[in-house]
């Protein structure tokens, strides 16, 4: 039985959630609570998207007390559709939406983009002229969509180019009804661009309340990996077409869709916050606006966390643990083959995969069949999701395979309960293991980094902390040293305490353009 959601008339500020907190285990996840719980004296709204009901079956975080209101959507639970009423669809509406879809094609065009954005809400409600029905069922939505196949798609399916476009835009419709519906807020924190992001665009110019963007990884970036190993997208072309160096044109669209509502979250946005310099470059590389952006460092709770120092057994225990989803951006079975070879020279050495196995099943099997092919038997585990305080006090190196990551908390978490760390050279993870230049490298190497995708690279560092016992003591010092001076909770709370000061006091907006739109739009109402 779900739980019941509290309900509020207004909130303090909104944080939309796309496929994290409350329903999803994981670093975003386990930030976003703390997030909330070092901030008492501010009322949340927790607006949470999904892709389906099914696929989030039960709350895996508790809601601090402070969550006054929560919401949760899905965009692929689609209703039945309704009777179709044959329509010749809004002649000026569509010739509106050409104009976008061209200034989004255009990076030199985004101040017009923005403004022709803020234009169509209004046209997206149940009563506007490009309202959903009159997008998928409408004769004008028939020829324009025919018009860019003819115009840009490479592929030669016509079918799945009509429905890809159809299935692409149908949850946009839905955040608007969400954004309309929405409990008044003073200001909207969005963790990720994506559909969260794009929500936050349209309270933003429909509520003239301040948006904040902070990403942990870069949305597009993870979508692009996710679209790549994706099986459902089809490639319809031939075996003389086809060139291994190129996309397919189905992924290329998909790509270009989240690159879109990237560039309309930034565009949005009052600040947006990355965990590190490489992500603020890439932000701005992506559509941000320079002088918007700012990078706070993940921070952790260092007392809870250094008293598991404390219930370490002497000595360099020999299990070696990755804390992760057995997910394919986690890369498992790259650990699993590094792990053979650090169970051939240590026998007695245990490893660990601990993490949850829902969100990837077939996934998951396949990292079980891997371990199982090789006669791993015993020494390789997975536990499925477990608490790390009864973890860390056990493992004498932590590993990352991941193919992608920002700056994870596992890394700092590992480091402030005296953890040595062997992660791929993905993110942040080769500035926490080695420092940055200056004060922070003359700590020392708190374990080491690989290449992606090395199994061999990847044991061998792992080997290298377990042969030698004094070199393992100085890299779990200089994990410690470093995350005590660069990466404590304080730190990070004060810059976003700045940052919600400033947002929160800030009057109503005006847009990009200078005009302040109505407080209620022209056409469909709405709460406000």
């Amino acid at each position: 039985m779900s739980p019941t959601l509290p309900r509020a008339e207004s909130a303090d500020i909104a944080l939309l959630l796309e496929g994290t907190f409350p329903y999803v285990s994981g670093g975003v996840s386990s930030w976003v609570a703390d997030m909330i719980r070092a901030f008492p004296e501010y009322r949340f709204a927790v607006v949470f998207i999904g892709s389906r009901a099914d696929d989030y079956k039960e709350m895996l975080y508790e809601l601090p007390s402070n969550v006054v209101h929560m919401e949760q959507h899905y965009l692929y639970d689609f209703p039945a559709p309704p009777a179709v009423h044959r329509s010749a669809g809004d002649e000026a509406a569509f010739a509106h939406s050409a104009r976008l879809h061209e200034s989004l094609r255009n990076p030199a065009a985004r101040g017009e983009s923005g403004r022709l954005i803020r234009e169509s809400i209004p046209l997206l409600k149940e009563t506007g002229a490009l309202n959903e029905e009159e997008f998928l069922f409408s004769r004008k939505a028939w020829d324009y969509i025919t018009e860019q196949y003819r115009e840009h798609c490479t592929d030669p399916s016509f079918t799945d180019y009509f429905w890809s476009v159809r299935i692409m835009h149908k949850p946009l419709w839905q955040l608007v009804k969400i954004a309309d519906n929405l409990i008044p807020a003073r200001m909207y924190h969005t963790v990720s661009t994506g559909y969260a992001g794009f929500l936050g665009a349209l309270l933003r110019h429909r509520n003239r309340r301040p948006l904040l963007t902070s990403e942990h990884g870069i949305y597009t970036k993870e979508r692009k990996i996710d679209l790549f190993q994706s099986q459902w997208i089809r490639d319809n072309r031939n075996i003389f077409e086809r060139d291994i160096s190129n996309t397919s044109y189905f992924r290329e669209l998909w790509v270009r869709f989240f690159e879109t509502l990237g560039r309309v979250c930034y565009d949005a946005s009052e600040e947006v916050i990355a965990l590190y310099e490489g992500n603020r470059q890439r932000q701005v590389l992506d559509g941000a606006l320079a002088e918007r952006t700012r990078c706070i460092p993940n921070g952790i709770d260092l007392a809870r966390l250094a008293q598991l120092r404390e219930l370490r057994a002497p000595g360099v225990p020999r299990v070696v643990c990755l804390i992760g989803r057995v997910v394919p951006i986690k890369d498992i079975k790259t650990f699993i083959r590094a792990m053979l070879t650090v169970t051939r020279e240590f026998p007695d050495a245990q490893c660990w995969i601990a993490g949850p196995e829902n969100e990837d099943p077939d996934y998951a099997q396949e990292c079980r069949n891997l371990a199982k092919s090789l006669g791993m038997g015993e020494s390789l585990q997975f536990l499925g999701y477990q608490q790390i305080q009864n973890l860390l006090p056990k493992v004498g190196v932590l590993v990352l395979s991941s193919i992608s990551e920002a700056l994870p908390l596992v890394v700092l978490e590992a480091f402030a309960a005296g953890v040595p760390v062997v992660t791929t050279d993905v993110g942040a993870c080769r500035q926490l293991v080695y420092g940055l230049d200056g004060d922070d490298a003359d700590i020392g190497r708190a374990g080491g980094v690989v290449r992606i995708a090395d199994p061999a690279a990847l044991a061998e560092e792992a080997l290298k902390l377990l042969r030698d016992p004094q070199y393992w003591q100085a890299a779990q010092q200089a994990g410690i040293r470093r995350v005590e001076r660069y990466y404590t909770h304080d730190r990070m709370v004060q810059s976003y305490r700045e940052s919600y000061s400033r947002l929160l006091a800030m009057p109503d907006l005006a847009d990009a353009d200078g005009e302040t739109p109505p407080a209620v739009c022209p056409m469909g109402g709405g709460k406000r």
